[in-house]
């Protein structure tokens, strides 16, 4: 398998996310939402990083390795950069309570979680994938 394999599977990965996150929502299952969208700003993130050779660590919020890159990258995608590490610095914190809620405080992540809040996480996931993915178009061809 090849680093192109890698991302090409990572960006497939996340547009099933994305999909899965847009019918939760239509749904109101709000957590699966934001969950299902965390999940995609991960995998989009990752495959970018992937297909530029850079190591990031093995967590879910690889931010601060976005906002250290030094490599000549489009401008458009440059420019994206800070809101795409901002999103993600911001969706992954949720990914645990979405799913298994405030253990310690006895609260559910269907009362945690409100419709602007899933909504909030769809269209950053939305805009996350789309600059990757398109990115990704670019830099495969």
């Amino acid at each position: 398998m090849t680093t192109e394999d890698m991302a090409r599977d990572h960006i497939r990965w996340a547009h099933g996310s994305l999909r899965e996150a847009g019918e939760a929502l239509r749904r109101k299952d709000y957590p699966r939402t934001v969950r299902r969208a965390q999940e995609c700003v991960e995998l989009s993130v990752k495959a970018v990083l992937r297909a530029l050779g850079v190591e990031y660590p093995k967590e879910h919020d690889v931010s601060d390795v976005l906002r250290d890159l030094h490599i000549d990258l489009p401008s458009w995608f440059e420019d994206a950069l800070p809101r795409i590490a901002d999103i993600m610095a911001k969706i992954t914190p949720q990914r645990g309570p979405a799913m298994y809620g405030i253990e310690g405080q006895l609260k559910p992540a269907g009362v945690i979680f409100s419709r602007e809040d899933a909504l909030r996480a769809f269209v950053d996931a939305e805009f996350v994938y789309g600059q990757c993915s398109k990115f990704l178009e670019d830099w495969f061809r």
